[in-house]
């Protein structure tokens, strides 16, 4: 036999002789509810139609201006359905803008100090096959620690 849970109306398949006629608590597998169960003789009675029905004609009068009325609401009902769509849609658009213009400015600002620092490492082997570098480099590194220090000075 098959037993749901009243709790969570998770199904479970019982063998009819681990409950008795008496009843029994069980417990569900899944959300571990405890209930009381008894077997219920179930109605086996054969259920008959009535074989009088009744028939009614009804006079049906299309009256447009209801129609009419209606259409109109369905169509304003429409028109704000899809209003708020595409604003949703707009503002899905603009926020994931956003979000890219963000992700590719960390990208590069990752990007540029990775370089800083590459440049940084290998300033000797550089500046021996270079010369004309040395000045460039130098020049950088004087800019960036003119702009740590006004960062630092901001904060």
């Amino acid at each position: 036999m098959i037993i749901s849970c009243p709790n969570c109306n998770k199904q479970f398949k019982i063998d009819n002789s681990l409950i008795p006629d008496e009843g029994r608590d069980l417990q569900c597998g899944s959300c571990n509810h405890i209930w009381f169960y008894k077997i219920e003789e179930e109605n086996n009675e054969v259920l008959s139609l009535n074989d009088e029905i009744v028939k009614e004609e009804i006079e049906i009068k299309p009256e447009k201006k209801e129609e009419k009325i209606t259409t109109e609401i369905n169509y304003k009902k429409k028109e704000k359905t899809s209003e708020k769509q595409k604003n949703n849609n707009a503002s899905k658009y603009i926020s994931s803008k956003v979000s890219k213009f963000f992700s590719y400015l960390i990208v590069l600002i990752i990007s540029f100090v990775a370089l800083i620092i590459l440049l940084d490492t290998l300033k000797t082997p550089l500046i021996n096959v270079f010369p004309v570098l040395e000045i460039i480099l130098f020049n950088l590194f004087e800019t960036l620690q003119d702009i740590k220090l006004f960062i630092i000075d901001l904060i």
